[in-house]
């Protein structure tokens, strides 16, 4: 026995001490044991606690209550109208606000914006991230004017025609074809042309006069004038409208219809 390692001896000591009680069981049978009753006790209270304080802080404490509404993102709009349409209850606990209805109230209470994002700006603050519609034609009404987007929606009228945007002439007569394309059909075909316009053209447009479905024509600065035709195939029409221009600079009038086919004329 003297060749016995230390550990072989102090093993033997364990078994034959009958002070030093029964082996204890490996460490992962331990591990595996369930907790005790009071342990599970003691730990659901401590979420419980835990709960009822995340429940207080968020909507019983001051800490997370709204004091301030702000806008941004606004052009003809005011970032004082839009806090003010919104009507965010102030006081009230952050986590309560309906960012959805505020969304909806800011739709209905002010058609010149398209979208807008509510957002919760912790712990005190609700922010309204505004896009507004832009023109991209205008409706002579009763001496104002009423604008419309790229959407052919008519969302504001104005006293003053906004620079730079078109004014949009329905011409066309109770036939056939309005039956089929109502005013409504007629406008949109309208926005649809002048979204595809050059930039250049763009600038120099200053009527955009439909007649029909198929028969659109835009009276230019200079007193110049292009058949554009319908508003499909846009981007064909756009680039052989330039190419055009360039090849006869001084003509006065412009046919685009037919893309492939294109003609100018006048002088």
């Amino acid at each position: 026995m003297a060749g016995a390692t230390t550990a072989e001896r102090g093993e033997r000591r364990d078994r034959q001490d009958p002070a030093s009680g029964p082996p204890r069981p490996p460490l992962l049978q331990r591990l595996k044991r369930p907790p005790r009753p009071r342990t599970l006790i003691v730990v659901m209270v401590c979420l419980a606690l835990l709960a009822a304080g995340g429940v207080w802080i968020l909507y019983g404490s001051q800490w997370t209550r709204v004091e301030r509404v702000s806008a941004t993102g606004t052009r003809v709009l005011t970032a004082g109208q839009v806090v003010e349409a919104a009507d965010v209850p102030i006081g009230s606990p952050l986590i309560s606000v309906d960012t959805d209805e505020i969304e909806a109230v800011l739709l209905r209470k002010l058609p010149r914006i398209d979208s807008v994002d509510v957002v919760r700006s912790w712990p005190h603050g609700i922010g309204l991230k505004v896009t507004e519609r832009r023109p991209v034609l205008i409706v002579e009404k009763g001496g104002k004017f009423v604008e419309v987007d790229a959407k052919g929606v008519r969302y504001a009228t104005v006293p003053r025609a906004p620079q730079g945007v078109p004014v949009l002439e329905l011409t066309a007569s109770h036939s056939a074809g309005l039956r089929r394309f109502p005013a409504d059909r007629l406008v949109r075909e309208a926005v649809l042309v002048a979204s595809s316009l050059p930039a250049a053209v763009a600038r120099s447009t200053q009527v955009v006069k439909v007649r029909s479905y198929d028969s659109v024509t835009l009276e230019l600065s200079g007193d110049r004038t292009v058949d554009w035709g319908s508003g499909e195939k846009g981007r064909a029409k756009a680039h052989t409208l330039i190419a055009l221009m360039k090849a006869a600079p001084g003509a006065g009038h412009f046919d685009v219809s037919v893309p492939t086919a294109p003609a100018s004329s006048g002088s």
